[in-house]
């Protein structure tokens, strides 16, 4: 922690001193002296008023953060289509609602079952929130595994079944685990094994985990949330809090505002 403290402040401390630099050597009034002299000046300062470094550092965070908030919008609205309209995802809630969650997830997350719940409680308290899942496999091969059997599942109309079964389950998913979890949901399992493989199922978690890396999503669970034409969204990543999802529910729809301002 220390020395990522002290790198920070290294790294303000150049940040400040750089425009000075670089006008020192852009005019030739200031000779080498001259320039020395302001660098002692603004390590002076520095060192009497060290809590300008702190200052500094949480100015960059917070101009970091608008930044990757903005380019998160505008990756979400290039992509929108793929992101709140695929054909091809599995849908629960209110399929007609005012608000979508998009959960990018994987079978082997804890955080991903721990969350399943309270994000569902909320949307069905709320009754207009559509939540759309995306297989996102890349803890294991039994992620991948189990992603290709709920996919097959869906086709027998036992996605959410078989989905609630995997993320109840506590420990890691293996094969033997998986198969057993999906019959116990009510699914074919002799039919899944057939059609897991397939290659439009391969194409949709590829499509997936691309789709997450052009959103800078790199971990599980992450959300986006959005209203129904893809406005107001913001990415979340993490376990959230049944109250959080209310309240994102509450915020989206008076257009991403805090208090409808």
């Amino acid at each position: 922690m220390i020395r990522k403290t002290l790198a920070a402040a290294l790294f303000a401390s150049a940040a400040m001193l750089a425009p000075l630099a670089a006008q020192a050597q852009e005019d030739q009034t200031f000779n080498a002296k001259q320039t020395d002299a302001v660098r002692k000046i603004v390590r002076d300062y520095l060192m009497e008023h060290p809590e300008v470094i702190g200052e500094a550092i949480e100015a960059l965070r917070e101009k970091m953060k608008a930044q990757a908030e903005s380019d998160a919008k505008k990756s979400i609205e290039a992509r929108k289509d793929e992101i709140f309209a695929a054909a091809d995802d599995p849908v629960a809630g209110n399929a007609k609602g005012d608000v979508a969650v998009v959960e990018f997830f994987d079978y082997n997350c804890p955080y991903c079952k721990v969350v399943l719940d309270p994000m569902m409680e909320a949307a069905k308290a709320d009754g207009k929130v559509k939540v759309i899942f995306k297989e996102m496999p890349i803890l294991s091969e039994e992620s991948l595994t189990a992603a290709r059997v709920a996919l097959a599942a869906r086709k027998q109309g036992k996605y959410e079944e078989v989905h609630r079964a995997f993320m109840k389950f506590r420990g890691k998913l293996d094969d033997k685990a998986i198969f057993r979890l999906a019959g116990e949901a009510g699914a074919n399992v002799e039919q899944i094994k057939k059609e897991m493989m397939a290659p439009e199922i391969e194409k949709q978690i590829r499509k997936n985990v691309d789709l997450a890396h052009a959103l800078d999503i790199s971990s599980t669970p992450s959300f986006v949330v959005a209203d129904k034409d893809g406005k107001a969204a913001r990415i979340i990543a993490g376990a959230v809090e049944g109250q959080v999802f209310r309240q994102l529910f509450d915020i989206t729809r008076k257009g991403g505002r805090l208090g409808g301002n």
